[in-house]
């Protein structure tokens, strides 16, 4: 069995979004039989990647920061949350009742405590902040979790 779970950019352009999820696509491809994928189901990265993970043929275990979660996100990501949170094997709903930087950082943490992997679709920049990408890879690294780096050529920030 394989658990990945996953960080990354939420603003993405769309053919940002189209070469991120073929790079997932590719990569979890050959992650094999009991593939796990850990996300708590953000726009952008973390849905492209509970997608690509659905598409495998593997389990997805949503982990949502905060009772409120769904309310933070930006109305056009609902939809695909809604969905994707149907399809979730498992859901992790953790202890907070709004969204916010300690909701994201226990998210971060119990996904890498569950994972062998870390997945981050991540430009390489410096954290905008606690709780961002950058932040969440150091926390994995720290950790001592492997972390794959997705961006593939051509991708932006919206």
């Amino acid at each position: 069995m394989t658990k990945l779970a996953v960080t990354g950019h939420r603003a993405l352009t769309p053919h940002t979004v189209e070469l991120v999820g073929r790079a997932l696509r590719e990569e979890l491809a050959g992650a094999g039989p009991g593939l796990v994928g850990l996300s708590c189901l953000a726009e952008g990265a973390d849905q492209i990647f509970a997608a690509e993970t659905i598409a495998a043929g593997g389990e997805l275990r949503a982990v949502l920061p905060a009772r409120r979660y769904r309310d933070s996100l930006p109305a056009a990501a609902r939809r695909t949350y809604d969905l994707l949170l149907g399809k979730a094997g498992q859901v992790v709903l953790l202890p907070f009742d709004d969204a916010g930087v300690p909701a994201y950082l226990a998210a971060a943490k119990a996904m890498l405590e569950a994972a062998d992997e870390l997945v981050a679709v991540w430009d390489g920049g410096p954290p905008a902040g606690p709780g961002g990408t950058a932040d969440v890879v150091a926390m994995a690294r720290r950790a001592g979790k492997p972390v794959r780096v997705i961006w593939p050529p051509g991708s932006m920030r919206a």
